[in-house]
């Protein structure tokens, strides 16, 4: 089932068949956000995990949940049919994923000097993408229990892009060089 924004802001959860959503088959990717604050930010990537069919989002750390207005608005209703849990320390979430699924690999997208470029990175599936606090970004405990670091490109001035813009990016390269 396709819908378009208009469609998805006016249906209410109940509208989208939950028995259609549990039959469909998701994607092995799982998205923890560690401390973001912003809830457009939040909202944004609801739609992005939407657009990748990722089976679950994580928001950790001091990150706000649903439901929110802003976080509603922003995910245009994409945080009715994406799966999240709340932890409160995103070490406890990782650690949780990892007893779940012993295969799965832990990547941050963050500047390091531990990174690789994002787009050399030997993505395979299952996999978990950890963004980070919109200043501060990955913790650096967080970091620790990660199997790898990708980083992208900066060649202007600005040190950094917004969180949302940085996933979508990796996580479509995740998409290109799994095949999905």
């Amino acid at each position: 089932m396709k819908l378009n924004a208009k469609q998805l802001r006016s249906h209410q959860p109940s509208a989208i068949s939950h028995q259609t959503l549990k039959k469909a088959k998701k994607n092995e990717i799982y998205i923890i956000l560690d401390n973001v604050l912003d809830t457009y930010n939040i909202g944004s990537v609801f739609r992005l995990a939407d657009a990748v069919n990722a089976k679950k989002i994580y928001l950790c750390a001091g990150s706000e949940t649903p439901p929110n207005h802003r976080i509603k608005k922003a995910s245009i209703n994409t945080m009715e049919i994406v799966e999240w849990e709340y932890f409160e320390k995103t070490t406890d979430a990782i650690k949780d994923l990892r007893f779940k699924n012993k295969d799965i690999r832990i990547i941050a997208v963050e500047q390091s000097e531990k990174s690789v470029p994002y787009d050399k990175y030997d993505y395979s599936l299952p996999i978990a993408l950890v963004v980070g606090h919109e200043s501060d970004g990955v913790s650096k405990e967080v970091l620790d229990l990660c199997d790898g670091i990708v980083e992208l490109p900066m060649l202007g001035v600005n040190v950094s892009l917004n969180v949302m813009v940085s996933l979508g990016i990796v996580l479509y390269k995740v998409v290109e060089k799994t095949g999905l």
